[in-house]
């Protein structure tokens, strides 16, 4: 297993691999207008920009050819999305995908956490990766999230 950053030309890739596991993990627990803000937000035309501009950063992970998982930051230190494909759930990818992000933001003085905005799904997740919640779940545009933060040592 192999931590990459994209290429541009596999950002349609990725956000298929995002697509999916947001549908069967994530979706449920969401309105319609949830789901629909989330495929506005990782429809391509609208990541590609951000990608160009340097506002979202990818890193995936690769086993065997196979695009395993996805995490993204917006600047750096701020992730939106952190997705495994179902196969390879519990495997520590999602650590893996963590700890790189987690190693950028160390390697830059000025930066002290790391924070999300949690999905209802994915709440555990973070706390074991050691999150910790700033406020209780919101909704927003029929997002549902917790805030979080991890602090930098």
């Amino acid at each position: 297993m192999k931590i990459i950053k994209p290429g541009k030309n596999n950002i349609r890739k990725t956000l298929e691999l995002v697509w999916t596991v947001f549908q069967e993990f994530e979706a449920p627990d969401y309105s319609k207008q949830g789901i629909e803000e989330f495929r506005k937000f990782v429809s391509y035309n609208s990541i590609i920009e951000k990608f160009d501009k340097g506002e979202i950063c990818f890193w995936e992970c690769i086993d065997n050819d196979n695009l395993t998982g996805v995490i993204a930051t917006r600047g750096i230190n701020h992730i939106c999305m952190l997705f495994v494909n179902k196969e390879y759930h519990r495997q520590g990818i999602a650590r893996s995908l963590f700890e790189t992000v987690e190693k950028v933001c160390e390697s830059k003085n000025n930066i002290t956490k790391i924070t999300v905005n949690s999905s209802p799904y994915a709440v555990e997740v973070y706390h074991r990766l050691g999150f910790f919640d700033t406020d209780k779940e919101q909704t927003v545009d029929g997002i549902r999230f917790t805030p979080m933060v991890y602090l930098l040592k």
